[in-house]
């Protein structure tokens, strides 16, 4: 996320707060589509990590791609820390560690997301090539100790890192050395949000195993496809997670909102300052009683800003948001959000997703998170793998988008960007495997090969 919000609206009943997500209910014919990625910025001289300061710094680069696009930029003190598109809405944001985030404007189509991608690297490297700067697409980064990270100047990211080493072991790994690809979705109603929930979250491991392509860590194989995903489950159990409760006969937006109530709080942001409160509750926010900062009672701004502080594999806020795929290259920045278009926006592949996995029980779903990030497409599930599941899922996708018939430029749908996600359920075999294939073949057990080869 670029920026905090700072509305000072008060917000006084629960009612308030389910009202705001019920308030992303919107007609078909207004669905979008939402993808953000980020990367991490290397020099390309020696595959080092990129610094905020200096003249060859993320500071400077995000300087210069102000000047170069014109967006306006987000500042935390002195520091640019984000740059917002105000005409489409897009924007540029920093994870902890310099990882650079792109969250795509609303579009109509994955031809367009594919456009938005494609411009924005090439932006990118325009002003990145002269300060030595390149970018890698892995869901945890290859080469750097903890320590060797860099971290980026936000308040919000010092509160954080504080409470992480409270909640969990690896929730600095998550902050400091994880990238993601993630589609935010649209929902007609409660039902329709609820249904896309579900399917979600049980489908959310099948992403996660498809998408797997984090297997090295400080310059060595790490036991996992998928070490992003296994990061996440040594977070903060407070905030993360297949969500059970999902599945609970009556959820809707006033379970939701229940959760998040009673989801520790981080921050509280009056004007530019980040208030620690991290640990206390929004319902004492609500009632004036948090110990820090007494009397003090929640704004809009203060629910909004908390919901993006929670997460769930599958993360509600005025959309839906897929959380489980590791970052990679380019051509599966646009296989994401075709996935779960393909499943989400057409009646009839929701329904076959949702009659695939409507009797799972929260203990298989959860065995298979659990599973997939050290065996992925293997991982063995009833009487079959995963792979088997990822076939049939890819399928319904694909029909889904070709009922959806979104085409530009002489194709007449959107199936062409499944294509690499097609061949990868149909051969079981990962990226995260090939990547490990190389690094034990060609490479020579030389990590710095992975910068030269999968770098944007």
């Amino acid at each position: 996320m670029a920026r905090d919000l700072d509305d000072s609206t008060p917000l006084e009943t629960r009612d308030e707060l389910i009202a705001y997500l019920e308030s992303g209910c919107k007609p078909a014919s207004e669905f979008r589509i939402g993808t953000e990625h980020e990367k991490f910025g290397f020099y390309e001289a020696d595959c080092s990590p990129v610094p905020y300061e200096g003249e060859r710094g993320i500071g400077a680069l995000l300087h210069n791609m102000q000047v170069l696009l014109g967006w306006e930029p987000v500042m935390d003190g002195d520091d640019i820390i984000g740059l917002v598109d105000p005409t489409h809405g897009g924007a540029i944001s920093l994870e902890p560690g310099g990882q650079f985030e792109l969250s795509g404007a609303p579009l109509h189509s994955i031809h367009q997301t594919c456009r938005e991608v494609n411009s924005h690297l090439a932006q990118l490297r325009e002003v990145a090539e002269p300060l030595g700067i390149g970018f890698l697409g892995l869901g945890f980064s290859p080469k750097w100790t903890r320590a060797e990270t860099p971290r980026m100047p936000k308040q919000r990211y010092d509160i954080m890192t504080a409470y992480m080493q409270k909640v969990g072991t690896m929730g600095l790994d998550m902050m400091y050395r994880t990238c993601t690809v993630q589609v935010n979705l649209d929902f007609a109603s409660e039902a329709d949000m609820v249904k896309k929930m579900r399917v979600g979250l049980a489908l959310q491991p099948i992403a996660t195993a498809l998408f797997a392509n984090s297997p090295f860590k400080e310059g060595k194989p790490n036991g996992f496809l998928s070490l992003r995903s296994e990061v996440w489950k040594h977070t903060d159990a407070d905030r993360t997670g297949m969500l059970p409760f999902v599945f609970d006969d009556g959820f809707g937006f006033e379970a939701y909102a229940d959760y998040a109530l009673n989801v520790p709080l981080y921050f509280v942001k009056r004007g530019e300052t980040y208030h620690d409160v991290a640990g206390d509750s929004f319902r004492d926010l609500m009632d004036g009683k948090l110990a820090k900062l007494p009397g003090v009672r929640a704004t809009q701004s203060d629910w909004v800003n908390h919901l993006t502080t929670i997460f769930p594999e599958v993360r509600l806020k005025k959309f839906i948001e897929m959380r489980g795929a590791d970052g990679g290259p380019w051509r599966r920045l646009c296989a994401l959000p075709a996935l779960w278009v393909g499943l989400m926006y057409d009646g009839t592949a929701l329904d076959a997703a949702w009659d695939i996995v409507k009797d799972w029980t929260a203990e298989e779903r959860e065995t298979l998170r659990d599973a997939v990030p050290a065996t992925a497409l293997k991982t063995p599930f009833r009487n079959r793998t995963v792979q088997d599941i990822a076939k049939e899922v890819m399928a319904i996708a694909h029909d889904g988008l070709k009922r959806r018939a979104a085409g530009y430029g002489g194709e007449s749908d959107e199936t062409r960007f499944l294509e690499e996600l097609c061949e990868i359920a149909e051969s079981g075999v990962t990226p995260a495997e090939r990547m490990l294939e190389e690094f034990h073949g060609p490479w020579k057990g030389d990590i710095d090969r992975a910068f030269e080869e999968y770098a944007y």
